[in-house]
C-alpha cells in the first residue's frame, strides 16, 4: 500500500509542473537585443546574423512565456515590413503627401506674386510631413537589412548637394564655423573649450587653441574672428595678428554680430554688450549695455539697420543701431527663442516650441506673424543661402538630429541632412560649400551640384537695407 500511495505522488508531481519546458522554433527573427547591441542570453532563441549560433529551435532548455506572445509576434510582423526598400517607402510616401502651402499663395489676389514675396493669409501654418530618416543601426555600423532596410543608409536625402568629407577632433558641440576674409583656414569652435584651425586645401587641422572655457560661439567679420567665451569675448584679426580680450560679459558668451562699425554679444545674463571697433589700433572700446531681455540672449542679427535678439525668455526684440534703444517687442513663441535670420524684408525665428515663424512690418511700425511653419521636433538653428541655381534655401537644424533643406518662398522640402547628434551650427563657403557642426563634435562639409552661384547672390541671411 505505501508503494502505491508513493508512486500516485510522484506521478501527480510529474504532470502537474507550474512551467512547461518545450520547443520554439524562432521562424527566422534576428534578436532585437542583438540589433541594440546588448543581448545577454546565451544561447539565445533568435537569430544573430554572422554567428554560428543562430539555431535554437532544437536546444530542450528554450523556455517560452504566455506574456510575451503580443511582442513576438509584433516583432515578426515588424521584420517582415522592414523587407520594403527606402526607394519603395519614399515614393509611397511621396505619393501620398498633399501639396505644401506656401507663404507665398498667389490665389490671395488672383496675380503671381514675386518669386521675394512670402506673404499670405495672417497666421497661415503648416506642419512638415515625416519621410523615411536614417537608419540607427546604419550609424552603429551593424544593421542587417543592407539594401532591403526601409531607413536610409545615407547621411542626406535629396538630389542637388552632396557630402564631401567629414572633421573630426572636437570632443564636443561645434558651436561656430568661420572662415576669414581672404583666408584658407576654417576656423571652428566647440565645448571642449578648443578652437580648431583648418587646412582648407588638405583637410588637416594645423592648430588647436585652448580658450580656457567652452566656446558659446564663433563668427568672422573681414579678416576678424571673434569667439564668444564664458565671461569674455576674443578677437582675432588674421592680417594683423592682433589679440584682444574684451571682458564685461557676465556669464557665457552666446550669440554674436558685426554692424555699425560694433561688435555685438548675447550674454547669458539677458544683457547685449556693445564694443566700438577702432580699426587702425585693432582695440575695442566699450560703448554699450542694451538691456531687456530677463534670460540669457541665444540669437543676434541685424538686418535694415535694425538689430534682432531672441532670448530664453521666448521672446524677440528690435534695437534700432544709431540710438542702440529697444524699439520694439514680439511674443510669438512658447519656448526659447534658438535662431533667427533676416531674409530679404522678412524675420524668421525658429524655436524649441517647432514653430518656424515668418514676420513682416506692419504701416504701424511693428512686426507680425505671416506664416508660421512647424517642424516636428524643436528648432535649434537656421541659416539661408542661394544653391548653384541662385534658389533661395532656408537650412532648419532640429532636435531630431537632421537638418531640413526649403526651397523659399514655397517651404518645399528639398533635401535633409543627418547626423549623429544634433546640428548646432551651419556656415556658408566659397565655391558652392556649405558646413554643418554637430553635437558629437564632428564637422560635415557638404557641397551644391553644379556651377556656383554669382558671389553677390550667395548671401541671403539678412534684410535688405
Amino acid at each position: 500500500m505505501m508503494d502505491v500511495r508513493s508512486a500516485r505522488r510522484v506521478s501527480q508531481r510529474q504532470t502537474g509542473a507550474a512551467f512547461v519546458r518545450h520547443r520554439q522554433p524562432n521562424d527566422g527573427v534576428v534578436c532585437t537585443f542583438w540589433l541594440a547591441g546588448n543581448c545577454t542570453r546565451n544561447p539565445c532563441r533568435f537569430i544573430h546574423p554572422g554567428s554560428d549560433k543562430n539555431i535554437t529551435q532544437n536546444r530542450p532548455n528554450t523556455w517560452s512565456r504566455s506574456t510575451s506572445d503580443d511582442y513576438r509576434r509584433s516583432a515578426r510582423k515588424e521584420e517582415v515590413d522592414l523587407m520594403r526598400t527606402d526607394q519603395e517607402v519614399y515614393q509611397s510616401q511621396k505619393k501620398q503627401r498633399p501639396r505644401t502651402e506656401s507663404f507665398d499663395d498667389g490665389q490671395m489676389n488672383n496675380k503671381p506674386r514675386p518669386n521675394n514675396d512670402f506673404v499670405s493669409a495672417s497666421g497661415a501654418r503648416t506642419t512638415k510631413q515625416a519621410l523615411p530618416g536614417i537608419c540607427k543601426y546604419w550609424i552603429a555600423g551593424n544593421c542587417v537589412h543592407g539594401d532591403k532596410c526601409q531607413h536610409l543608409h545615407s547621411w542626406h536625402r535629396g538630389d542637388g548637394f552632396s557630402l564631401v568629407t567629414h572633421l573630426d577632433g572636437h570632443k564636443k558641440a561645434v558651436t561656430g564655423i568661420a572662415l576669414p576674409e581672404e583666408s584658407h583656414l576654417l576656423y571652428t569652435g566647440s565645448k571642449d573649450g578648443t578652437v580648431r584651425i583648418w587646412n582648407c586645401h588638405t583637410g588637416v587641422c594645423t592648430t588647436v587653441v585652448d580658450m580656457g572655457s567652452e566656446v558659446g560661439c564663433l563668427i568672422s567679420e573681414g579678416p576678424w574672428v571673434f569667439v564668444g567665451l564664458s565671461n569674455a569675448v576674443r578677437a582675432w584679426n588674421t592680417k594683423t595678428h592682433a589679440d584682444n580680450t574684451l571682458s564685461g560679459p557676465v556669464g557665457q558668451v552666446y550669440s554674436l554680430a558685426v554692424s555699425h562699425g560694433m561688435l555685438l554679444a548675447g550674454v547669458h545674463d539677458g544683457s547685449i554688450l556693445a564694443w566700438k571697433c577702432n580699426d587702425e589700433t585693432s582695440t575695442f572700446k566699450p560703448a554699450a549695455c542694451l538691456k531687456g531681455h530677463s534670460n540669457a540672449v541665444l540669437s543676434l542679427v541685424v538686418g535694415a539697420g535694425q538689430l534682432y535678439s531672441g532670448s530664453m525668455d521666448k521672446g524677440i526684440r528690435r534695437w534700432n543701431l544709431e540710438t542702440l534703444q529697444c524699439t520694439h517687442v514680439m511674443n510669438g513663441h512658447g519656448h526659447v527663442v534658438m535662431s533667427l535670420i533676416c531674409w530679404d524684408q522678412f524675420l524668421l525665428s525658429g524655436s524649441l516650441d517647432k514653430d518656424l515663424k515668418v514676420w513682416v512690418a506692419t504701416e504701424t511700425g511693428g512686426l507680425d506673424v505671416t506664416y508660421t511653419h512647424v517642424e516636428q521636433e524643436g528648432i535649434l538653428s537656421l541659416f539661408g543661402m542661394h544653391d548653384a541655381e541662385a534658389k533661395p534655401i532656408l537650412f532648419c537644424s532640429s532636435n531630431d538630429n537632421s537638418v531640413g533643406l526649403y526651397e523659399l518662398p514655397s517651404f518645399a522640402e528639398r533635401g535633409r541632412i543627418f547626423a549623429r547628434k544634433e546640428v548646432r551650427t551651419i556656415q556658408l563657403g566659397p565655391g558652392g560649400l556649405f558646413f554643418t557642426g554637430d553635437g558629437n563634435g564632428r564637422v560635415s562639409v557638404w557641397k551644391f551640384l553644379g556651377e556656383p552661384a554669382a558671389a553677390g547672390a550667395t548671401t541671403a541671411t539678412t534684410c535688405s537695407s
